[in-house]
């Protein structure tokens, strides 16, 4: 109830608090951009993609961008304007793969946001483990879908796996950055792994 990032969200019509830590992180790195393709993998309750949705779909001097948003989630949630929604899809499996692949068409994704995370059990070790093997499924597929010079942002748990998690996105992409936002509650494990600058060359 105290939280300020809850009101705030109500305040700005954000789904939840999350949309903040996205908002944080754009904004010191500029990730998502008008007109890009930007997938939002774990998207539910849909936070995320409303951001994506309002910094890909923009005018800049008075030239109109309008970007492609795909929101995808094992779970149900309400579709966003401005965006396609893939609902109770797993990314895990091939068929949302192909789905998604076939919703690109002929472009590849700038950006790849996951705030992805299993159900916690309480058990660190068994958490840190669940959540860095969805990181690993979301690194492969954006070796499928991701444009040239792209970008990726996953959420992880800090732990022992974050360092060979860290090798392996470094392997396609050119940078990565450990990131724990201001809006992220500091008594959490919940981090963030940015690669930017995809190297499409190494995957082909």
């Amino acid at each position: 109830m105290k939280d300020p990032y809850v009101e705030k969200a109500k305040q700005m019509n954000y789904r939840c608090r999350s949309a903040f830590k996205l908002l944080e992180i754009d904004n010191k790195f500029h990730i998502i951009r008008p007109g890009e393709v930007i997938l939002d993998i774990g998207a539910a309750p849909g936070s995320w993609t409303q951001v994506a949705v309002e910094r890909a779909n923009l005018s800049v001097f008075n030239k109109k961008f309008k970007g492609v948003i795909i929101s995808v989630d094992v779970l149900p949630f309400e579709p966003i304007a401005g965006a396609t929604a893939l609902i109770r899809a797993d990314i895990t499996k091939l068929e949302t793969v192909e789905k998604i692949k076939g919703l690109l068409g002929p472009r590849l994704a700038n950006c790849i946001l996951s705030d992805m995370a299993p159900n916690a059990t309480g058990i660190k070790h068994l958490d840190h483990d669940s959540i860095t093997n969805l990181c690993y499924h979301v690194l492969k597929l954006s070796s499928l879908i991701s444009e040239d010079g792209g970008n990726i942002l996953m959420k992880a748990w800090d732990g022992g796996n974050i360092s060979k998690l860290e090798k392996e996105i470094l392997k396609t992409y050119e940078i990565v950055r450990r990131i724990k936002p201001k809006s992220s509650r500091q008594d959490s494990a919940e981090i963030y792994l940015l690669g930017q600058h995809f190297k499409r060359q190494h995957v082909l």
